[in-house]
C-alpha cells in the first residue's frame, strides 16, 4: 500500500512565526495591568508556563502556584475568560502596530506546496482571532485562503497534547492520518500530532530547544532558506539544506516505509 502526501497541517505559535516570547507573552502582560492586577511574566516564567496549552489554562496553572488566593474567588473563571479576551485584543493590536515576521522558509515552503497541489490547514491551541491577526499581517504574502481548515482555539475540549484539534483538522479534510503530515515546535506539539496517528516534522523555536521530540520523523532548527540552510538536529537531512515540497513528501514516506 503506498502512501502520498496530500496535506500537510501547521502549527501555528512558535512554528509559522515566533510570536510566544514577543507577541502573546507581552499580551498577557497588558492584560494583567488593565485589570489591576500585580502579576508579570517575564520570559523564562513563560518559558515554563508554555508546557500547559491554552491561554486559560495557562493562567490557571500560574494561580496554582502561585496566587492560589485567585482561584478562590467565586468568579475566578468568569474573570480568567475576560483576561484571555482582553489578552487576545492585545495581541490582534500588537500585531497590527508591528507584526512579528513569519520564520525561515514558512513562506516558501508554503508556495511550493501549494504549486505542488498539496492541501494545507492548521491545528492550534490559540484563539481564532490570534490566527486571523497572524494570516493577515505576518503571511499577508500569501493568498486570503491559503488554508482549506483552521482548526483553532476552544473548537476541541481538550488541547494538545491531545490528539484532538488533529482528529477534528482531519475529519473537515476528509483525509486519513497517513495522508498528511504536521509541521509543529513543541513536544506537546508531537504528541497531538502522533496520538491522531500523523507524521511530525519539527521546526523547533526559541522556547523549545532542547525538548524531547521523541517520535518526530525529523528535528530541524528552522524550514530554512537558500541562502541560510537549516540545520538537522535529528531525522532524515533535507538534501538543499532546507525543507521544501520534495523534502516534506520523502519524510512523510519515509514514516511508511516496512520495518
Amino acid at each position: 500500500m503506498t502512501h502520498a502526501l496530500q496535506a500537510v497541517i501547521f502549527d501555528v505559535d512558535g512554528t509559522l512565526a515566533d510570536t510566544e516570547r514577543d507577541g502573546h507573552r507581552p499580551a498577557f502582560n497588558a492584560a494583567f495591568k488593565e485589570y489591576g492586577l500585580d502579576w508579570n511574566w517575564d520570559v523564562p516564567r513563560y518559558g515554563e508556563l508554555l508546557a500547559v496549552t491554552g491561554g486559560k489554562e495557562r493562567m490557571r496553572t500560574f494561580c496554582a502556584g502561585h496566587r492560589p488566593d485567585f482561584l478562590s474567588r467565586p468568579d475566578a473563571d468568569a474573570l480568567i475568560a475576560e483576561l484571555h479576551q482582553a489578552k487576545t485584543r492585545h495581541y490582534v493590536a500588537f500585531m497590527e502596530r508591528r507584526a512579528i515576521p513569519p520564520r525561515p522558509g514558512v513562506v516558501r515552503l508554503i508556495r511550493e506546496l501549494q504549486t505542488a497541489g498539496i492541501r494545507l490547514a492548521i491545528a492550534t491551541t490559540t484563539t481564532p482571532a490570534n490566527v486571523d491577526a497572524l494570516l493577515r499581517h505576518t503571511l499577508h504574502a500569501l493568498p486570503p485562503v491559503t488554508f482549506e481548515v483552521i482548526g483553532a482555539g476552544d473548537i476541541v475540549p481538550a488541547k494538545k497534547p491531545a490528539p484532538d484539534i488533529y482528529t477534528w483538522v482531519l475529519g473537515k479534510l476528509g483525509l486519513p492520518p497517513s495522508a498528511c503530515l504536521a509541521v509543529e515546535d513543541s513536544r506537546n506539539g508531537v504528541l497531538a500530532a502522533r496520538g491522531a496517528g500523523l507524521p511530525v516534522l519539527v521546526a523547533q523555536s526559541s522556547y523549545t530547544l532542547g525538548e524531547d521530540f521523541t517520535g518526530a520523523a525529523a528535528v530541524l532548527s528552522d524550514l530554512g532558506e537558500p541562502d541560510r540552510p537549516a540545520r538537522v538536529i535529528a531525522g532524515i537531512a533535507p538534501e538543499r539544506g532546507m525543507a521544501d515540497a520534495a523534502y516534506l513528501a520523502r519524510l512523510h514516506a519515509a514514516c511508511f516505509l516496512p520495518r
